[in-house]
């Protein structure tokens, strides 16, 4: 009893143990919940998978997360090994990732569909025991589709070594194939496959920008099951948009100009160019715009004129960003990037421009919108086309929803099961100490404590208030976080698009990188890093992307001895010639980290038609020494408290403190 009296203080705990009584009201439903949560404590830990950058490729997107990024076919693999072809396992394989579409080529080809069906139902309830086999049966029954949940349920707990369970179970895929159900059955048994093998899915930043479908991404994460993201240079670049900053309007409409790829503006978010491309004509129609036409990928077929139009467009519109981001460089001399300020430094009889004190030719010198004597101010007809395409953004229902979806699911950081996750880096000092940045007016923060206080006022911008100068600043700040030289998801000196266009030296396209990037390797560095975020147990690792690994140079993304991983292998197709493959998935299961390296992926269709998949190279990176459990992660950690409590709960019962209560049982109105 003394010693209960240190452990509980009952006195204290009153009100939160009566709280808790009301979801377990006798000894016998808290004795039962202590039983479940220990038991759940003993199972194996949940895959997670990592992803970053997948920067608008969405078929590639979806198809990594329906084959869990190998993780199917190396398990149909394992079930099945010699008892099933090579073919018969990638046509397997094939039907979990696109059952819809594969069903639909069986019909046209199979002489026998009643036997396939039998077949293809007995493997895939095989598959389906063996990914669910780490789950409480309440959790796989959670994640079961409602017309099938009791078959499904029925299937998978059943054994067919016992020959009155073989019938049994033999009757029941009959029965489904009898009444016609086979298809829907399949299609809904896939998808709780694809859910099962991925337990949570962390995106490492940047689902925007290059490719041609982020919007499809981002519907498809709306509907995702569990999913975070820490958000990029790129997804920061669509929320200011979203908020209202026009040189973030800008430049999100440059890039997709530069790619060719308005599909994510315009079909996705509705969003109309028309009046831009007015505007490109009437004042760029003599204009070769050379240096701005678009980056076309070799399947894309674009004839010349629009090739044309697009590069009018895209110069109208990099001038409008030049001149609004001057204006708030201007506006704020603190974020020192006063040198980025180009367009009062050039020439325009000499055609050069002056920039870091230095005099350079320029490729073309054709600005009719500009004023010498005032370079940065907009004509009228520049502020009625920013005005018009300002509400555009603004408005947009869609684009709304889903960056109110980045907001609830994402952070500028997490910390999950000792991994710290971020999107680009932690800004450092030459000594490889945190640096402190300056992100309003005599507020400095550093480390941990800046990435908190620069998601404040991202989440500041979003907050609808009435018009003050913490909210407006909030939104001019997005242009900082896109582009400013000590923003923790750039950490350049300069972004040098100016120069890129216009100035043949390249030289000057030099974009020197912060000391992150060359001390990460350094595991004294890593180690403080993860010290200063609290990341504190032995088996710790950081894991980030933003910057694209150069496999094809030799680069290893695994860093600081095994300590720091770098996924972001270029998922969009402008990096694949640069770094040589196609993406990264970083999987963490219960038996350790494997980093999966991706070559390019062809399409739906050709996985479908052909069986093709992403080829796929797994790397161990590194092996645990006993296999993880629940209990190893921050869900067992969690779990614990909750045991914790109900121990103290049934301590109270038991000692009087609180009574026990019949359950009140729920009535539905008499029905």
């Amino acid at each position: 009893m003394a010693k209960t009296k240190e452990l509980y203080d009952l006195q204290k705990d009153g009100k939160y143990l009566e709280l808790l009584a009301r979801s377990f009201p006798t000894v016998a439903e808290a004795s039962t919940e202590i039983i479940n949560l220990q038991a759940i404590l003993n199972l194996p830990k949940g895959t997670e998978h990592f992803l970053a950058d997948i920067h608008g490729e969405y078929e590639a997107f979806q198809h990594v997360l329906k084959n869990a990024s190998g993780n199917i076919k190396r398990k149909v693999n394992e079930i099945f090994g010699n008892a099933l072809r090579e073919t018969e396992k990638h046509e397997l394989c094939t039907l979990i990732y696109y059952p819809e579409q594969k069903l639909e080529l069986v019909k046209t080809n199979e002489n026998d569909i009643n036997d396939w069906y039998h077949m293809a139902i007995h493997h895939l309830v095989l598959v389906c025991r063996d990914v669910s086999s780490k789950y409480t049966r309440s959790k796989v029954r959670k994640n079961l589709p409602e017309d099938f949940s009791y078959i499904i349920q029925e299937l998978l707990h059943e054994r067919t070594d016992d020959k009155d369970k073989s019938e049994y179970v033999n009757a029941i895929i009959d029965t489904i194939i009898s009444t016609r159900s086979a298809d829907d059955f399949i299609i809904a048994i896939c998808h709780v496959i694809q859910r099962l093998v991925i337990d949570q899915l962390h995106v490492l930043g940047d689902v925007y920008d290059r490719g041609p479908g982020a919007h499809i991404v981002m519907d498809t994460l709306c509907r995702y099951h569990s999913w975070d993201i820490q958000w990029g240079n790129h997804d920061i670049l669509w929320m200011g948009a979203a908020a209202g900053n026009d040189a973030c309007i800008c430049n999100v409409i440059r890039i997709a100009l530069r790619y060719s790829n308005m599909a994510t503006i315009e079909e996705g978010y509705g969003i109309n160019l028309i009046q831009l491309a007015t505007f490109a004509m009437d004042v760029y129609g003599d204009d070769p715009c050379e240096e701005f036409m678009p980056k076309v990928q070799q399947n894309e077929d674009l004839s010349d004129k629009n090739r044309l139009l697009i590069a009018r467009m895209h110069k109208a519109i990099s001038i409008i960003q030049f001149k609004l981001e001057a204006q708030l460089i201007q506006r704020y001399p603190q974020w020192k990037m006063e040198e980025r300020d180009l367009l009062p430094h050039i020439d325009f009889e000499r055609h050069t421009c002056i920039i870091e004190g230095k005099e350079y030719d320029m490729r073309s010198c054709h600005f009719p919108t500009i004023d010498p004597k005032d370079p940065n101010r907009l004509t009228a007809e520049e502020r009625d086309l920013m005005e018009k395409l300002h509400h555009s953004f603004r408005v947009s229902e869609k684009l709304h929803r889903h960056i109110h979806t980045l907001l609830q699911h994402g952070s500028m950081y997490a910390v999950f099961n000792n991994n710290l996750l971020f999107h680009a880096s932690i800004p450092l000092n030459e000594d490889g100490t945190l640096k402190d940045v300056e992100i309003s007016p005599e507020h400095h923060y550093k480390g941990k404590e800046l990435l908190e206080q620069i998601e404040v006022m991202i989440r500041t911008a979003f907050q609808n208030e009435p018009t003050t100068e913490e909210y407006d600043y909030a939104i001019d700040y997005f242009l900082y976080l896109w582009c400013g030289p000590d923003s923790p998801l750039f950490d350049k000196s300069k972004m040098t698009t100016f120069e890129r266009y216009f100035i043949a030296d390249k030289s000057t396209h030099v974009e020197p990188k912060g000391f992150y990037f060359k001390l990460r390797d350094d595991e004294k560095v890593v180690d403080m890093i993860m010290d200063a975020f609290g990341v504190k147990e032995p088996n710790r690792h950081i894991i980030n992307g933003h910057v694209p690994v150069h496999v094809a140079k030799g680069e290893n993304p695994i860093k600081a001895g095994g300590k720091l991983m770098v996924i972001d292998g270029g998922f969009a197709s402008a990096y694949h010639k640069e770094t040589g493959i196609a993406g990264y998935t970083l999987v963490y299961h219960s038996r350790g980290f494997q980093l999966v390296q991706h070559e390019p992926f062809t399409s739906a269709e050709d996985a479908v038609l052909r069986g093709t998949d992403i080829v796929s190279t797994i790397q161990i990176v590194e092996l645990n020494q006993r296999r993880l459990r629940v209990a190893d992660t921050d869900k067992g950690h969690e779990i614990r408290r909750q045991i914790a409590d109900l121990e103290e709960l049934l301590y109270a019962f038991r000692h009087g403190y609180i009574k026990e209560r019949e359950r009140i049982p729920v009535h539905n109105n008499g029905k």
